[in-house]
Formats: C-alpha cells, sequence, structure tokens
C-alpha cells in the first residue's frame, strides 16, 4: 500500500509538472524573431521576383505568406510565456524587431503595386487569395506586437508602437490594393 501511494504521488508531482506552463526565455524570442526575419526575407523576394517569375512565383509567395504566419504565431506563443523584459533584453528584441521592419514594409509595398499582375494570373480568385493571406498576416503581426509590447520595459514601449504603427500602415496600404 505504501509503494502504492508513492507512485501514485510521483506520478500527480509528474503530472502536475507537465500541466504547468513552460516560461519561455528572451533567447527563445531572439530564435523567433530571427525565424521571422528569415521568413520575411524570403517572402520579400518571392515578391520582388513576381511577376517574372509567373505562377510558381505566385505560388511561392503564398507558401512563405503561411511560413510567415506560423513563425509569427509561434513568436506570440513564446512571447506570451515570457515575463517581463528587463532594459538591455528589451533594447536587444526591439532592434532586431526594427532590423526587420524595412523588409516587411517593402514587401507589402512590393506586393501592392504589383495587383495587376496578381490579377492576370491563371487562377480564378487569385486576388482573393492574396487578401487573405494579408489579412492573416496583419493579424499574426498585430498579435505579435501586441504581445511584444505587454512585456517591453514602459520606457520602451513607445519606440516599439511606432514599428508596429509603421508596419500597421504597410498593411494597410496592400490591403487596401486588393
Amino acid at each position: 500500500m505504501v509503494r502504492f501511494s508513492r507512485l501514485l504521488l510521483s506520478l500527480s508531482l509528474i503530472a502536475a509538472g507537465l500541466a504547468a506552463p513552460v516560461k519561455r526565455t528572451v533567447a527563445q524570442i531572439e530564435s523567433d524573431i530571427a525565424t521571422i526575419s528569415s521568413q520575411v526575407t524570403t517572402l520579400d523576394n518571392d515578391i520582388n521576383g513576381f511577376p517574372a517569375s509567373g505562377l510558381i512565383g505566385a505560388l511561392e509567395i503564398d507558401i512563405a505568406a503561411g511560413n510567415l504566419a506560423s513563425a509569427l504565431k509561434q513568436g506570440t506563443s513564446d512571447i506570451q510565456a515570457t515575463s517581463a523584459l528587463d532594459e538591455a533584453d528589451g533594447t536587444t528584441i526591439l532592434n532586431a524587431v526594427l532590423a526587420i521592419e524595412p523588409t516587411i514594409i517593402n514587401a507589402l509595398n512590393g506586393l501592392a503595386t504589383k495587383e495587376s499582375s496578381v490579377a492576370a494570373l491563371p487562377i480564378p480568385g487569385a486576388p482573393g487569395l492574396v487578401l487573405s493571406d494579408l489579412q492573416t498576416l496583419n493579424s499574426d503581426t498585430t498579435a505579435f506586437g501586441n504581445a511584444l509590447i505587454v512585456i517591453t520595459p514602459a520606457d520602451l514601449v513607445p519606440t516599439a508602437q511606432t514599428i508596429f504603427a509603421n508596419i500597421a500602415a504597410a498593411f494597410n496600404t496592400a490591403i487596401a490594393a486588393y
């Protein structure tokens, strides 16, 4: 009976440990941002190569958008599982996001200017697919930004808000084009 009680206690402790939320680290957020950066670069390159890349290029844009959405969702999840950042970590993370900002804006502006090329594709509803991708990425980017702002030191919040406001403006332009 004693062994059974110890076994039950041990299993209960293991189960409680597995059920407890896992705290993420700043290093994990930095890794997520590196992944997001890589996905943004891929998307930007695919957009820059279109329409010369044709139908295959359009499909690559859609795939890249999906991969970026997944990376943003993972980053948001990890940020939400992280406690407040100190000044040094907040600065490091914001600098990493700031480094991606021009590429995101370039990709979105590029996509906005290529709406007629997207519409000319032999895929019914291609502009609608791009619009859907843009809306998803906008939502995921907003969630990522909001989560990051929550854990950012108060004096760095205006910088974070400016970065995400600039990105939101580019999304608005691209979404309006479609």
